[in-house]
C-alpha cells in the first residue's frame, strides 16, 4: 500500500504539475497568437504602402509613356504580350531582362515579330508577279489620306523601269479602328497588311519587325525591299535606276540616309528620349534614317532572326542599325548620297526630278508636287 500510496502520490503530483501547466500554454498560445496576426497585418500594409508608390511615381515620371511598352506586357490589343509556342515551355530567367522571355530554343521579347499575327495578309501579292522591289509602308489605320495619296502617286505603277514594284501599307491596330471600312479598303486596294500589335509611335520598332518578317515569309523572292514612311515622296523611277546600276549588291545590301556616331538622347522631354535600361551605350551604331531605307530582301529574315537576342528600344532605324552590327554587316552609302535627302524648304520641279526621297509636310503637297513633276516637259532648264 505504501508503495501504491506512494505511486499514487507521485502520480497525482504529476496530474496537479500538468493541469498547472496547460492553462499557462493556452494563455501563452493566444498571446503569440495575437502578436503574430499584428504583425502580418503591419506587414501587408507596409507591402501595400511600399507597392502603391513607385506606381504612382512612375505614372507621373515625365514622359513614361515613351517606353512603357517595352517594360510591361500589352504590346498587343486585348491579347498576351507573349506567344508561348506549344512545343517550348517558355519560363522567366532571373538573369534575363526585364522585357525578355527565354524558352528552350530561342530568346525573344515583345519586338520579335513572330509574337504577333497577321489579320489582313494579302498572300497572293507576290505569288502572282515577283516584284523586284516591295515598298512597305507603315501607316496609321486611320490615316486613310496618306494611304490614298500614296496610291495617286509614287505607289501608282506597278512597273517602273521595266520592273515589277508593289507598294503595300502596313498597319497595326487600335480601338478607335472602323474594322468594316478597312475590309472594304482592303478589298478595294489589296494592299493592307495588318497585324495585332498596338499601332502607336512608340511602338515602330514592333511595326518595322512585323514588316520584315511579312517579306521574310510573304514576298522572299523579292529582289529588294524599301520602308518608307507614309509623309514621303519617293522618285520610284530614280531609286530603280539606282537599284540596276552595276555593282548594287545583291545580298547583305542596306542603304538610305546614313547616320554615323550619333549620340543616344537622354532628355526626359525629347520625342527621342532612350532610357540607360533600354539602350546603355552613349551611341548609337551607324544607321540609316528611318524616313525611308532601301535593302536586299535577303537582310529581313536575318532581321527577324537577330531580333530575338537584340533588346529593344523605341528607336526603330537604330535598331536596324543595331541587328546590323550584331551580324557583323556594313551599311553601304548610295551611289549618289545626296539623292537620299530628308528636308525640303522649297518646291523645285528640276530638284525633286533628280532626288530619291524628301520629307513633306501633308499629303495635299505629294499630290500637288508629283502632279507638277508629271506634266509634259523636261524638268529642267
Amino acid at each position: 500500500m505504501g508503495d501504491s500510496d506512494t505511486g499514487s502520490g507521485a502520480n497525482g503530483t504529476k496530474r496537479e504539475l500538468v493541469q498547472s501547466i496547460f492553462p499557462q500554454k493556452k494563455i501563452l498560445f493566444h498571446s503569440w497568437f495575437q502578436l503574430l496576426l499584428l504583425f502580418c497585418v503591419l506587414a501587408l500594409g507596409l507591402c501595400y504602402t511600399l507597392s502603391s508608390r513607385p506606381l504612382s511615381l512612375w505614372q507621373s515620371f515625365p514622359l513614361q509613356e515613351q517606353y512603357q511598352w517595352f517594360l510591361n506586357q500589352n504590346s498587343r490589343v486585348n491579347a498576351p504580350a507573349y506567344r508561348i509556342h506549344p512545343k517550348n515551355k517558355v519560363i522567366l530567367n532571373k538573369t534575363t531582362e526585364p522585357s525578355t522571355v527565354r524558352s528552350t530554343s530561342l530568346q525573344y521579347h515583345q519586338a520579335y515579330p513572330r509574337n504577333y499575327h497577321f489579320l489582313m495578309d494579302n498572300t497572293e501579292v507576290c505569288k502572282n508577279k515577283i516584284p523586284f522591289l516591295v515598298l512597305m509602308v507603315p501607316v496609321e489605320p486611320k490615316n486613310v489620306a496618306a494611304r490614298d495619296a500614296i496610291r495617286q502617286t509614287w505607289g501608282k505603277e506597278n512597273i517602273v523601269q521595266g520592273e515589277v514594284v508593289l507598294t503595300l501599307f502596313m498597319l497595326g491596330v487600335s480601338r478607335e479602328d472602323d474594322v468594316e471600312k478597312l475590309k472594304q479598303e482592303n478589298l478595294q486596294h489589296h494592299d493592307l497588311i495588318q497585324s495585332d500589335f498596338t499601332d502607336s509611335y512608340l511602338n515602330l520598332t514592333i511595326k518595322t519587325m512585323v514588316i520584315m518578317d511579312w517579306l521574310s515569309t510573304h514576298c522572299p523572292a523579292a529582289a529588294y525591299a524599301m520602308k518608307i514612311d507614309s509623309d514621303m515622296f519617293l522618285n520610284v523611277d530614280n531609286l530603280v535606276i539606282m537599284l540596276k546600276q552595276p555593282g548594287i549588291p545583291k545580298t547583305n545590301y542596306l542603304t538610305g540616309m546614313l547616320m554615323w556616331n550619333r549620340p543616344v538622347i537622354r532628355s526626359k522631354n525629347s520625342k527621342w528620349y532612350v532610357p540607360e535600361e533600354l539602350y546603355p551605350e552613349p551611341e548609337y551604331p551607324t544607321y540609316t534614317l528611318g524616313m525611308g531605307y532601301v535593302f536586299s530582301n535577303d537582310l529581313p529574315e536575318k532581321y527577324v532572326e537577330m531580333s530575338k537576342s537584340v533588346k529593344p528600344f523605341n528607336i526603330e532605324d537604330a535598331y536596324i542599325g543595331m541587328c546590323m552590327k550584331k551580324l557583323g554587316l556594313a551599311l553601304t552609302a548610295p551611289p549618289t548620297p545626296s539623292q537620299f535627302k530628308a528636308y525640303n524648304y522649297a518646291y523645285n520641279r528640276c530638284e525633286f526630278s533628280k532626288v530619291i526621297t524628301y520629307i513633306l509636310g501633308s499629303s495635299k503637297q505629294l499630290l500637288d508636287y508629283w502632279t507638277d513633276l508629271k506634266k509634259p516637259g523636261p524638268p529642267c532648264p
